[in-house]
């Protein structure tokens, strides 16, 4: 039936996943967005489409009610910037026009914390602070994908989760590859001075939830759990996994030298992965330390232990065969 029914994109990615299980446990029937038909998704109905065709997606999304976007692509590679704008900001105003024209009713939007920016001195971030506007790249691309998605006709809650953690991070994240290489000891350098928010990937699934049911249209909601420093984190990721934190830190000028080179490689090889982000390296240096405190009230949202979160993600690689 219409009445219950959520159109979710980003079923298959690490957020999206954790969202379909609580929707489902919530009662909602869910259609999925796929790219095909062997996606695998289990107790869902799905659509096949592609964010970039999204007026495609017309008569899939009219028999439903709600729409939850978690789908974004993200890559710190130079040759995606492209692809980024089109799926992250063009393909979200699509799927919004189209919503709108198949009368959903309702949408919650998976922005970022990163949208926000970084603390300011004592002062952590909130949802009335804005990251600087220009740039290219991910996190550019989530702050133009907001404002699209609210300056739509639908009234839409908007998320924005920290940096979750947890089980299945398969492809994986940033955070993840951070976890992921702590414990495959490939780290060989302590991490830059910054810090940054840690929260259960559980817990931003069931708030997605409590957005859909209780959040304020046209209203931001950060989805944060422990702001810790970057030491503090690797000191966490050595107890569970038992690998030592390395003893030197790359000066900041060297670490800079090396992301510029490694930057310059993925322009020429069109298909490299950076190993040292420029847009990752600049963010660590800050403090994205954030405010939960209005989620906390108002969708009730009580995340839990950051160190168990990552125990489950060691665990996960490790029982799926990515840790030897």
């Amino acid at each position: 039936m219409r009445n219950d029914r959520v159109f979710l994109t980003g079923a298959t990615g690490f957020v999206g996943s954790h969202v379909l299980r609580e929707l489902l446990a919530a009662g909602f029937i869910v259609r999925a967005l796929v790219r095909d038909k062997s996606a695998g998704l289990d107790g869902c109905e799905t659509a096949v489409g592609d964010l970039e065709r999204a007026g495609e997606l017309l008569e899939s999304l009219r028999e439903c009610r709600y729409l939850v976007h978690c789908a974004a692509l993200y890559s710190f590679a130079p040759a995606d910037r492209d692809a980024i704008e089109r799926v992250n900001v063009t393909g979200t105003e699509s799927l919004f026009a189209t919503a709108y024209h198949a009368g959903i009713e309702r949408a919650v939007l998976t922005s970022s914390s990163a949208t926000v920016g970084p603390a300011h001195g004592a002062n952590v971030a909130t949802e009335a602070d804005y990251a600087p506007d220009g740039g290219e790249g991910y996190h550019a691309s989530k702050l133009a994908q907001e404002r699209s998605a609210v300056s739509s006709r639908i009234p839409t809650v908007v998320v924005l989760p920290t940096a979750p953690v947890g089980p299945n991070d398969h492809k994986p994240t940033p955070t993840g590859a951070m976890i992921l290489n702590f414990a495959r000891g490939r780290m060989f350098a302590k991490p830059p001075s910054g810090g940054l928010n840690l929260v259960p990937v559980e817990d931003v699934a069931r708030a997605h939830v409590a957005a859909l049911r209780d959040g304020r249209s046209g209203e931001r909601y950060i989805l944060g759990g422990e702001n810790l420093t970057l030491d503090a984190v690797w000191d966490m990721l050595s107890e569970i996994t038992g690998k030592p934190v390395p003893s030197v830190r790359i000066p900041k000028p060297v670490l800079y030298t090396i992301a510029y080179v490694d930057e310059m490689r993925c322009f020429v090889r069109r298909d490299a992965q950076p190993l040292v982000p420029l847009e990752g390296l600049r963010m660590s240096e800050e403090r994205m330390f954030v405010d939960s405190s209005k989620a906390q009230r108002e969708l009730g949202f009580t995340p839990g232990p950051v160190r168990g979160a990552l125990e489950r993600a060691v665990n996960w690689y490790r029982g799926r065969g990515y840790l030897k």
